[in-house]
């Protein structure tokens, strides 16, 4: 039977004809035997920590397997949340309930029924014991969703559980990483540190050959290339734009895929992101509070002040996830005329602080970015390349 696109290329979900492997920093040893020798080691956590939609969770699904893998989020804790009960809610067992218990009983002549009614809480030992008996392995996602109290409250609770053989997965991001895991005393000597390193644009590459190949699509190694160049080394984003780009060969009932269309797949792919919001917060920055701010004519002839700048300098190419400032500076001068007057150093560096603070305080969509160590860190590739393509000036 045919397969269609959507079959082959696979944005959120397992990538069954398009998976790649990859080697462990350079070690000759595949991410996949580094994760199952990882999860081997008896009494130890394994910590998973990378870039936003590089493929850490598809890779413990590849390893693990549908049957054998239990995820979570960070997110579905909160500081009131009990561990245990949601880590047995997701395996069905009954965590907490009420027991009703019935009987007869003789009163002279009659029989009566006599019922009684008993809360019960599992004793965690109940809960490993069943992720033990059938193999499950416990992946805790986005570590960094939930607050640091909790953060804190879950290595505490884990430290105990992997002592007793329950095998577990922590995902989270960098320069947000897992520290109540990595910079626990008590954890010391037993984590299994893996670092996912960014795609390479050579298997980023493979993606798109080994998906169009399978749908009998042209494609030559040059346009494969330039996708590599502009998904932003994720495997995610990538399969996006080829799902798109599928989309619209069909529409038009060709098979090649060739350099005039990618603009347009581009665009076309970010229809699925929503960013607007995200840009429009970074672009006011804070409130004024009926301050003018300084206006600068761009080359293009807009006119923005220096946040619209920042968020116009980050989607110039050389599309980069990590920016120093230098480059930042130079970018934002470089959208200037020269006849015009430039914002100075420090004034750049005030409003990144100012935007940081602005993020950091709202929801998690909107954490795209983050200013620390003189850097800009582009977290959400997708943002990125909704910065570059999505917006209507394109």
């Amino acid at each position: 039977m045919r397969l269609k696109a959507e079959n082959v290329f696979k944005p959120g979900a397992y990538p069954e004809y398009t998976y790649v492997s990859r080697n462990y920093e350079n070690t000759g040893i595949s991410y996949e035997l580094r994760l199952k020798q990882a999860l081997r080691t008896a009494g130890c956590l394994t910590s998973l920590i990378g870039p936003s939609k590089m493929g850490k969770t598809i890779l413990c699904e590849k390893v693990i397997g549908f049957d054998n893998i239990v995820e979570i989020s960070g997110a579905d804790f909160n500081s009131n949340t009990d561990f245990w009960a949601i880590v047995a809610a997701k395996v069905g067992l009954p965590y907490k309930g009420e027991l009703t218990t019935e009987r007869e009983v003789n009163e002279g002549n009659s029989k009566e029924t006599d019922s009684k009614s008993e809360k019960y809480v599992l004793a965690k030992d109940t809960v490993i014991q069943y992720y033990k008996e059938h193999d499950k392995v416990l992946v805790i996602d986005d570590f960094h969703y939930a607050s640091k109290e909790m953060q804190t409250k879950m290595a505490q609770q884990l430290k105990d559980a992997i002592r007793r053989e329950l095998k577990v997965v922590v995902v989270s991001l960098p320069h947000r990483a897992d520290d109540a895991i990595r910079q626990n005393a008590d954890l010391s000597g037993r984590l299994s540190l893996i670092n996912i390193e960014a795609w390479e644009k050579k298997d980023l590459k493979e993606i798109a050959l080994k998906g169009f190949k399978q749908l009998d699509i042209k494609i030559t190694d040059e346009v494969a290339e330039q996708l590599a160049v502009e998904c932003l080394t994720s495997p995610q984003l990538m399969q996006y734009i080829c799902l798109s780009i599928c989309t619209l060969l069909e529409d038009k009932n060709e098979h090649i895929v060739n350099f005039d269309m990618l603009e347009m797949a581009y665009k076309f792919t970010t229809v699925n992101f929503n960013y607007y919001d995200v840009v429009n917060v970074m672009s006011k920055g804070p409130n004024p509070r009926g301050k003018k701010r300084n206006l600068y004519k761009t080359l293009d002839g807009k006119e923005l002040d220096l946040y619209g700048l920042i968020v116009e300098s980050l989607a110039k190419n050389p599309p980069i996830m990590e920016l120093d400032f230098d480059t930042v500076y130079d970018r934002i001068i470089n959208l200037i005329p020269k006849t015009e007057g430039k914002p100075d150093r420090n004034s750049v560096k005030s409003h990144l602080n100012n935007l940081q603070t602005i993020l950091k305080e709202k929801e998690e969509i909107y954490k795209a970015i983050e200013w620390k160590d003189g850097k800009v860190y582009v977290l959400d590739p997708l943002f990125l390349f909704y910065l570059r393509w999505g917006r209507m000036n394109g």
